[in-house]
């Protein structure tokens, strides 16, 4: 292939990628980023937060998978939390991410709790 073509094939996907929804994610709500996959129903039964808010935590599960399933950073949180235990959906940023010493104060880091 030509430099040329290489060169147009290279910007060509620089901007599709700039373009695309995904690009501006992170100025935007983790709640406004999944109810544009299907309005506030993607996540609440009826739309309506659920009291529990076990409905929510289930649906969480069915896209993202369950805490056990997830990286070393999810697992020993299983059984013991829920997603929005620690993610503020309408709070929260698309990308922005809770650090241990959100709720633990101890110290710990995952660089430091986890085995590579």
């Amino acid at each position: 292939m030509s430099k040329k073509l290489l060169s147009a094939l290279f910007g060509a996907s620089l901007a599709a990628l700039a373009l695309s929804p995904t690009a501006f994610a992170a100025d935007q709500k983790l709640s406004d980023f999944h109810a544009e996959s299907g309005g506030c129903e993607s996540c609440h039964k009826d739309g309506t937060p659920s009291a529990d808010g076990a409905f929510e935590f289930e649906q969480c599960q069915s896209c993202h998978g369950s805490l056990a399933e997830m990286d070393a950073v999810h697992k020993p949180h299983d059984g013991n939390l829920v997603c929005a235990d620690c993610h503020a959906p309408h709070d929260m940023n698309v990308g922005q991410k809770p650090t241990c010493e959100s709720c633990h104060d101890d110290g710990r880091t995952p660089d430091s709790i986890l085995k590579k």
